[in-house]
């Protein structure tokens, strides 16, 4: 297996949802930002997303624990929301 392919070198971060209903959306490169793909969490269920030639991105709404290389985040819903 050969690991020295672009995306293997990329970004990660995990995405693990505290409560149901948790959006995690990656957005595209370029010029023009969009979204290109959705994800959506249940509470406690983990995601892990990569940050690659396509994706340079990635918008979580809800409440969730985001773990990257710097440490970790909280997304919170605003409670006026729901």
């Amino acid at each position: 297996m050969d690991l020295t392919c672009e995306n293997t070198q990329s970004e990660y971060i995990v995405v693990k949802a505290d409560s149901p209903n948790v959006q995690v959306i990656g957005m595209t490169r370029g010029q023009d930002t969009r979204p290109h793909h959705t994800e959506g969490l249940d509470k406690g269920e983990v995601l892990v997303m990569q940050f690659t030639d396509k994706t340079s991105l990635i918008k979580i709404k809800g409440n969730a624990k985001i773990y990257t290389k710097f440490g970790i985040i909280e997304s919170v819903r605003n409670s006026k929301e729901n």
